[in-house]
């Protein structure tokens, strides 16, 4: 499908026509997510910023890698924790240098907020919910104002190409900050849950490489199933599946093992899932055992026939 360039489309401004003729090439890019990426577009040429709700492994920063790569927009990646302070946010002045002849512009460390504003660029927040309050605060000045003022430096104007785009998982509550209506005023919402498992089978076929497609839709399948498994607090992105696969690779190498071998893929299941499910503390019950049962079960359920 390709996005066209019609009357309506014509009125905006040359930068958000360049974002949306990005679509054809980036889609090219991707596996599905067709409706996500038109959003995602049409949020961005709209000159609004976007937040992306859904769990870990769903592709959100791979899709907005791919628009930036295509629309020649720097892409400035801040992971949320405690630990991003809006002093770090910011930036500093260089201490030795103040030190040496005092203040000078020159001298001043841009930090991710003000380097994306002046190259009009993208800021992409993963964890959004995970920051201190206050360096929210310095996040929604710069969406209300497009403008941020730096103590002994000045004032940093956003390019009309800047954008903050920020990403969260809903589903963890575990440290997390409350993300206050104000600042969820100035953001676009779009929601980005798993995809089909005919376009996870494909993501894991081109990342991967299997050479057995039992295995590979027995990882895919797994990792699909931990997501309702009833003791399972949260299941597996499709990283899991492709760990899975390429793990399971390397280690048949290694043992001569059959790819089908229960103990084989046991071991395998243990090393790549075990690690991106969370078992529900009321059960008592270790991942590795969930992940046993849910190999399997789902081999089972395949008509997979275990060694």
């Amino acid at each position: 499908m390709s996005m066209g360039n019609g009357a309506r489309g014509a009125r905006l401004p040359g930068h958000a026509q360049r974002i949306l003729a990005t679509y054809d090439v980036v889609a090219a890019a991707l596996v599905g997510r067709e409706e996500q990426l038109q959003s995602v577009l049409a949020v961005l040429a709209a000159g609004r910023n976007l937040l992306l709700e859904g769990p870990p492994g769903t592709g959100k920063s791979t899709l907005l890698r791919a628009v930036a790569d295509h629309s020649a927009l720097s892409l400035s990646f801040v992971e949320g924790n405690a630990e991003m302070t809006p002093q770090k946010m910011i930036g500093y002045h260089d201490p030795s240098a103040v030190l040496a002849h005092g203040y000078r512009d020159e001298d001043f460390v841009m930090g991710p907020l003000p380097r994306a504003m002046h190259d009009g660029g993208l800021l992409y927040v993963e964890e959004f919910n995970r920051l201190p309050e206050d360096t929210l605060n310095t996040l929604l000045t710069a969406m209300a104002e497009r403008e941020l003022h730096i103590p002994r430096y000045g004032l940093v104007t956003a390019k009309d190409t800047f954008r903050i785009v920020a990403a969260m998982n809903p589903f963890d509550n575990v440290g997390t900050t409350r993300v206050s209506a104000s600042v969820y005023d100035r953001l676009c919402r779009m929601v980005v849950d798993y995809q089909s498992e005919a376009e996870e089978l494909e993501i894991v076929g081109l990342r991967a490489e299997p050479d057995v497609n039992d295995v590979l839709t027995l990882a895919v399948r797994v990792v699909r199933e931990s997501r309702t498994h009833p003791q399972v607090r949260f299941g597996s992105s499709v990283r899991g599946a492709i760990d899975f696969v390429t793990v399971e690779k390397s280690l048949r190498q290694l043992t001569g093992a059959e790819p089908l071998s229960r103990s084989h893929l046991d071991k395998v299941g243990e090393l790549a899932l075990s690690s991106k499910i969370a078992v529900d503390e009321v059960w008592n019950r270790r991942a590795e055992d969930v992940i046993r049962q849910l190999i399997h079960s789902t081999a089972a359920a395949l008509g997979l026939r275990l060694l």
